[in-house]
């Protein structure tokens, strides 16, 4: 590894994103199970059927609620949380990065704004925590789960809805714009998972989402030693030329069936009983598609977690037998693994 490995989150952070990972994509499969029944009449059956798929959809949205309570009251109280939450916030300097980014494309800057710099090319101190791009995709998802945490509560009691506003409509309404927020959010998560599980510096994991910082070395050799983080050294992977462009292809195909299905398809609010009318087969074959993206995303997050429970133990045995790289002493730290402090989110 070099510094492009270096871990960002604290541990409590990275348990946090692996439990709302799966809860995300407990409710993408029930969801679109319930929305696209005709395609996805397997994920029905696999779930118990109609009972089974509304009842594990209604615990994960109810465990997202709950983790989300206990994450927000978390990040305020603690003190490092605090400023963490702070370099979340937009700046003026993203609206220049953001300009300076736009002429670079177009060839009327030299370099990028040092508020959108990212590792290729930079030391570990010279990229920003928190990039715009960064700031712009944990808004844009925090946005997104709260509205559908909120439009999720109300679908779920839409009797009182109905009868507060004295219109059917108004709860049909609701459901659709639910509906509208998870194929966008879908589109996100699917390019999330391309994104960062197939960085050609990190594929097939970004392991620096699932390792925590107090146990992830920023160097392994002198960090004086290289004017950059050392991605020359970098090799690429021979698979990963061919996984990428099927990867790719995957995506699209499954966001743009998705749209277009979700465009065909109307019969909200959805009923108790689901009805199975007929599909189209290339539409059943996107769908799917998207799916199986989703299980893509869903089996890379659970393999990062046991990758990194492979390196903890790695390392705890290491620094029992002596056998670090750098010769230490029997129980002791390797003293290339400057970790840093696990104060910071």
């Amino acid at each position: 590894m070099t510094n492009l490995d270096h871990g960002k989150f604290s541990r409590a952070t990275t348990i946090f994103h692996s439990l709302l990972a799966l809860a995300v994509f407990l409710l993408f499969f029930t969801g679109y199970a319930i929305a696209f029944n005709t395609e996805l009449w397997w994920v029905v059956e696999l779930m118990g059927g109609n009972r089974g798929v509304l009842s594990i959809h209604r615990f994960a949205g109810f465990s997202l609620i709950a983790l989300t309570g206990f994450w927000v009251p978390y990040m305020l109280i603690r003190s490092a949380s605090r400023a963490n939450f702070s370099a979340v916030l937009p700046s003026p300097d993203d609206v220049a990065a953001f300009i300076q980014d736009i002429k670079f494309a177009l060839g009327r800057a030299d370099e990028r704004h040092p508020a959108a710099r990212q590792f290729a090319g930079y030391k570990a101190d010279e990229v920003p925590l928190i990039s715009y791009v960064g700031k712009g995709v944990i808004w844009i998802f925090t946005i997104e789960l709260v509205l559908l945490m909120i439009s999720g509560l109300l679908i779920w009691q839409k009797t009182w809805l109905i009868e507060f506003y004295n219109s059917q409509s108004v709860a049909m309404a609701f459901v659709a714009f639910h509906g509208l927020l998870g194929i966008i959010m879908l589109m996100g998560v699917m390019f999330h998972t391309f994104e960062h599980g197939f960085h050609p510096a990190f594929y097939p994991v970004e392991m620096k989402a699932f390792l925590p910082k107090d146990q992830t070395p920023n160097f392994h050799d002198d960090p004086d030693e290289y004017e950059t983080t050392g991605i020359e050294r970098l090799r690429l992977r021979p698979s990963w030329r061919w996984a990428t462009n099927v990867a790719g292809v995957l995506v699209v195909v499954g966001i743009v069936s998705v749209l277009m299905a979700s465009l065909d398809y109307g019969g909200y609010p959805v009923p108790e009983t689901l009805v199975f009318a007929e599909g189209s087969v290339l539409r059943t074959i996107g769908i799917n598609t998207g799916i199986f993206v989703l299980l893509l995303g869903l089996v890379l997050s659970m393999y990062g977690n046991v990758l990194r429970a492979r390196y903890l133990r790695r390392r705890r045995e290491q620094r029992a037998s002596g056998t670090a790289a750098d010769g230490g002493e029997p129980g002791g730290e390797p003293a290339g693994d400057e970790s840093p402090s696990t104060s910071d989110d």
